[in-house]
């Protein structure tokens, strides 16, 4: 595998490891974009990272920041921050890790599937969807400029059993967030307090163009359920994703809006299409076919 020379791509902050995922003094040897690394834990709160020859030798060292329960490191000079989370500062909730999950498919497939709600309820059924309430109703898309991400609003779906703490359906309201190429969010009603938002993160670490481990952080109103049973309820619902987006083909994401026909619920697709257009991002794109 050859390391992308895309500078757009290479400008991105991406996670490669999880916090006390490795024992102090040792190492973990990944991949992003194609660049081996080595990520290695120095003290309690301090990692390195550097880059990896073919033959394993250790290269030039590269960003490293921790947050979200994630490592985070950039083969280039981000133009970008991380983005500003604040629900997971607020100290009555429960941040989880809910664990990193291998997909065969570029990085823009896992992040469509996560904004797409029409399939939630044939790929979720009776959990995150009801084949009998199927219909997406319209929401509004946004790309607010001064973040430079894109924002789904007025997003509203009924779920069975919206969460792992649901004890019943409801009509779940959603906001989704796009913060960059490789990392999404939404902010969901919480079952016992209408007031509130669980936040749910997908950050991308891109092996490969069609190699990808999701990292999913979350931070949740729930005094109810253990970790383990979040963790589960989680990874459930995205191993039932992955069926679905390794069959997908093409493998890499067109740009050529004639290339897939999009329907109405399909929105916020549209909106990361032209923003990832605008940007003119080519690592894991699949280049337009001459007439």
């Amino acid at each position: 595998m050859v390391a992308t020379t895309d500078t757009v791509a290479r400008n991105e902050w991406v996670p490669c490891g999880w916090l006390g995922q490795i024992a102090i003094g040792t190492n973990l040897d990944t991949m992003i974009f194609g660049q081996p690394i080595r990520v290695a834990r120095i003290a309690q709160d301090d990692y390195r990272v550097v880059e990896l020859s073919d033959a394993g030798t250790e290269g030039r060292s590269l960003p490293v920041q921790t947050r979200y329960n994630c490592i985070f490191t950039t083969l280039g000079e981000p133009t970008r921050a991380l983005p500003e989370i604040s629900e997971f500062d607020e100290p009555d909730r429960r941040i989880v890790g809910c664990g990193s999950v291998g997909v065969s498919t570029c990085p823009y497939r896992l992040i469509e599937n996560f904004l797409d709600l029409a399939h939630l309820c044939f790929i979720h059924k009776d959990i995150l969807g009801d084949p009998e309430k199927s219909e997406v109703l319209a929401y509004k898309t946004e790309h607010r400029k001064d973040a430079d991400e894109i924002w789904a609003v007025d997003c509203s779906f009924y779920q069975p059993a919206a969460s792992k703490a649901s004890t019943s359906g409801q009509m779940t309201k959603y906001i989704y967030r796009v913060m960059s190429p490789f990392s999404v969010m939404l902010y969901k009603t919480v079952n016992s307090d209408p007031s509130r938002n669980d936040a749910i993160c997908v950050f991308i670490q891109p092996i490969g163009e069609t190699q990808c481990l999701a990292y999913m952080p979350m931070a949740l109103v729930d005094d109810v359920s253990t970790d383990g049973d979040i963790i589960e309820f989680q990874q459930s619902i995205f191993l039932q994703d992955r069926v679905i987006l390794e069959n997908q083909r093409p493998a890499l994401l067109p740009l050529d809006p004639t290339y897939e026909l999009p329907t109405r619920a399909d929105a916020s697709s549209i909106a990361y299409r032209r923003w990832l257009k605008a940007m003119n991002i080519q690592f894991g794109i699949l280049e337009k076919q001459a007439a």
